[in-house]
């Protein structure tokens, strides 16, 4: 590993360079650049999840820690990692401090491996709009965490609206075991569904991304039955024309498959570490149009695939909102108290 403390984007490229002749050059076999958009108290965290993301994708992993972006004097921190504690991934962890963290992609860009797709996670609450962040602008493929938000359902109909083709979300990577699970169901089933109910807490996404999922492949309008007694999404329930009812229960890491006239049987459902969700969105690199409809659906959108795929970056200055925010708050107390 090799630290540089209060550095050049040069610099870094320089000792990048350096540490990828003495370890052999690995970088001839990446299939992707993976940004990591992250908050110093979820660093390792996110190390930890590109760690596992990396054993089944090589990739040069560029992590962006921005911090204190009112700071007067800018700075850039940086660790340079080859094939050691972060796997068989190349890793820059930059931390930037001042307005340089605005500008983070002027580090970042010189250290994208050539001609292979680019990918940026924001591990943390989600941009309310990619197109504000440079890094989500050069990205061939974008992946937010809606349950990162204060307020996940909100910040999925964000998302909706935000939506271009690339983009995509791990609220819906954490329904792959459902969807595999609800869809084998039909395997020898003839009926056509006519109802279902999803059992799941009022503020989960991956249930508004459930129902909107099977809302968009069998033409219905699933209802939600919320509950407080289980932290994530508990049951799927499918009503048939025929009168059969299908039912999958999740009991810690298996489900209960229940179907009229045959016994209960037991299914794996176990919950993947972030590393394997991570690993999941990274095996496509094209747009997920499946999501896509999913999405709108539980939006009320429509059309999201046919959107431009290409984003145009806005500036925006979040420093000069604060000071706007805090003009008008103090203007409002002038008022109130002349």
């Amino acid at each position: 590993m090799i630290g540089l403390w209060d550095t050049t984007g040069n610099e870094v490229v320089k000792a990048l360079a350096a540490e990828r002749r003495s370890a052999g050059g690995v970088a001839s076999g990446m299939a992707l650049s993976l940004i990591v958009v992250v908050d110093e108290k979820r660093v390792r965290e996110a190390e930890a999840a590109a760690t596992i993301a990396a054993s089944a994708h090589p990739c040069r992993l560029l992590v962006v820690v921005r911090t204190d972006v009112e700071r007067e004097r800018n700075r850039l921190d940086a660790e340079i990692v080859v094939g050691g504690r972060l796997g068989p991934c190349e890793a820059v962890v930059m931390r930037t401090y001042g307005r340089l963290a605005l500008h983070a992609e002027s580090v970042v860009m010189p250290l994208l491996v050539p001609d292979v797709p680019v990918v940026t996670w924001w591990h943390g609450e989600p941009p309310e709009e990619i197109a504000t962040d440079f890094l989500g602008v050069v990205a061939d493929r974008r992946i937010t965490d809606s349950a990162q938000a204060a307020d996940p359902i909100a910040a999925l109909r964000q998302r909706a609206r935000d939506y271009a083709p690339g983009d995509t979300d791990l609220a819906w990577t954490r329904i792959t075991p459902w969807r595999t699970l609800v869809a084998g169901a039909f395997d020898t089933a003839q009926a056509k569904v006519t109802a279902a109910t999803v059992v799941a807490p009022r503020a989960d996404p991956t249930a508004a991304l459930m129902r909107g999922w099977l809302a968009a492949r069998l033409g219905i309008d699933p209802v939600w039955e919320h509950t407080d007694d289980f932290p994530r999404m508990r049951e799927v329930q499918l009503r048939c024309a025929n009168g059969d009812e299908l039912t999958l229960t999740r009991d810690e890491s298996v489900a209960r498959f229940r179907r009229t006239g045959q016994e209960d049987r037991t299914l794996p459902l176990v919950r993947r570490p972030l590393g394997d969700e991570l690993a999941e969105e990274l095996r496509r690199l094209d747009a997920d149009q499946v999501y896509a409809e999913a999405l709108g659906t539980a939006a009320g959108l429509s059309g999201l695939d046919q959107r431009p795929a290409q984003r145009v970056h806005v500036w925006k200055d979040p420093a000069t909102a604060q000071r706007a925010e805090a003009g008008v708050t103090a203007h409002a107390g002038a008022t109130a108290h002349p």
